[in-house]
C-alpha cells in the first residue's frame, strides 16, 4: 500500500514508519517542513490546518494514518483545531482523492462527557471518523514509553538533579503503559487485517501500575533513590496556571503540565489490552524491561535501590 502518515516525524510517528516500512509499504509523511526520512520514505509538505495542501498529500495514496495530537495548547495550536479541524480537513481531502483506509490515534480515556477538553476532542475527532464512510479503525494508547519518550524520560531527567520527585494528587491514579514498538504494530498491522475494521482498541500493557509504582520503577532501574512527595491537587493546579503563563504564553512552548492535563490524571488511564492481543497477536512489552532499554544508569546505581515517601 502507498500509506500517508500524519505526525510520521514525531516518537510515536518515527516507530510506526519503520513498522510499515518493515510490512513492504510504502510511506509518505506528512510535514510541515523538509524532514530528514529514511530510505524508501518520501514526504509531502503541509499541515493538517492547511485544507488546501492536503488533496496533494493523499493524492495517489490507499490509506491514511492520523497520528497527530498536542498534549498542550499553545497559541493558535488548540485541542479544538488540531485534533477536530485538523482531522475534518484531513478526512475530507482523503475522500475527495479516494483514499479507503484510515487508522486513527485517539487516546485512552476518550469518551463522551469526559472532564478534559483534549478528551472530549479526541472524542470529536472520532466521531468523524466513524463517520466518514471509509474503512476505519481507531487506537487508544495509554501512557507510551521508549526512546524519546515524554513521560518516563521527563522524570529520569528531574531525577538527575532534585533530591524531591512530585507525587500530583498522592499518586494514586492507575496507568498501563505500553511500548512504543507495540503501538507501531498495531497501527502497521490494522492495515493487513480486515477485521480491525469498525474497531476500535485499547493500546495498553498488561501491567497496571499507580503513578508512585512508575516513578519508584523509573528509580528502581536507574539505581536513584529519591523522595516521592505528595502534591495536593489544589497546588498541583496552581503551579499548572503558571507553567502554562510562563512557558506557553511567554516562551511559546508547551508547558510540562497543564490545568488539562491535570483533568486527565484524576482519571485511572486503563484498558483491556485483550482485544488488541488477539487481533495483532502479540504480547505487549513489560514496562520495567522496556525502559531498562534506553534509560541511562545514575551515578548513585546500587542493587535494590528504593525510593523514601513524605507522607
Amino acid at each position: 500500500m502507498e500509506v500517508l502518515v500524519s505526525g510520521g516525524s514525531g516518537f510515536i510517528g518515527r516507530a510506526v514508519v519503520a513498522a510499515l516500512r518493515q510490512e513492504g509499504h510504502r510511506v509518505r509523511v506528512l510535514s510541515r517542513g523538509t524532514v530528514p526520512t529514511p530510505s524508501g520514505v518520501s514526504w509531502a509538505r503541509g499541515s493538517i490546518l492547511e485544507p488546501n495542501r492536503l488533496p496533494a498529500a493523499c493524492r495517489g495514496c490507499d490509506a491514511v494514518l492520523h497520528l497527530v495530537g498536542i498534549i498542550a495548547e499553545v497559541g493558535p495550536q488548540t485541542y479544538e483545531r488540531v485534533h477536530v479541524d485538523g482531522t475534518r480537513n484531513l478526512l475530507a481531502a482523503a475522500r475527495s482523492e479516494g483514499v479507503s483506509r484510515w487508522v486513527q490515534m485517539s487516546a485512552l480515556g476518550t469518551r463522551v462527557g469526559a472532564l478534559a477538553r483534549y478528551h472530549r476532542t479526541k472524542w470529536e475527532a472520532e466521531e468523524m471518523v466513524r463517520d466518514s464512510g471509509l474503512r476505519w479503525t481507531v487506537h487508544r494508547p495509554s501512557i507510551v514509553f521508549g526512546p524519546g519518550d515524554g513521560f518516563v524520560n521527563f522524570f529520569e531527567r528531574m531525577s538527575r538533579w532534585s533530591p524531591v520527585l512530585p507525587l500530583i494528587g498522592g499518586g494514586r491514579m492507575q496507568f498501563q503503559p505500553i511500548a512504543v514498538e507495540d503501538v507501531a504494530r498495531s497501527f502497521a498491522g490494522a492495515l493487513s487485517r480486515p477485521a480491525t475494521e469498525g474497531q476500535t482498541y485499547d493500546l495498553c500493557g498488561n501491567e497496571r501500575f499507580t503513578f508512585r509504582q512508575l516513578l519508584a520503577e523509573i528509580l528502581r532501574v536507574t539505581g536513584r533513590t529519591r523522595v516521592l512527595l505528595p502534591v495536593p491537587w489544589a497546588l498541583a493546579r496552581v503551579q499548572a496556571a503558571l507553567a502554562e503563563w510562563v512557558v506557553g504564553r511567554m516562551l511559546g512552548r508547551p508547558p510540562p503540565m497543564s490545568r488539562d492535563a491535570l483533568l486527565m490524571l484524576r482519571d485511572d488511564n486503563v484498558g483491556d489490552p485483550g482485544p488488541m492481543k488477539r487481533a495483532f497477536e502479540f504480547e505487549p512489552m513489560g514496562f520495567q524491561e522496556g525502559i531498562r532499554r534506553y534509560l541511562p544508569a545514575g551515578p548513585e546505581q546500587k542493587s535494590g535501590a528504593r525510593p523514601s515517601e513524605c507522607r
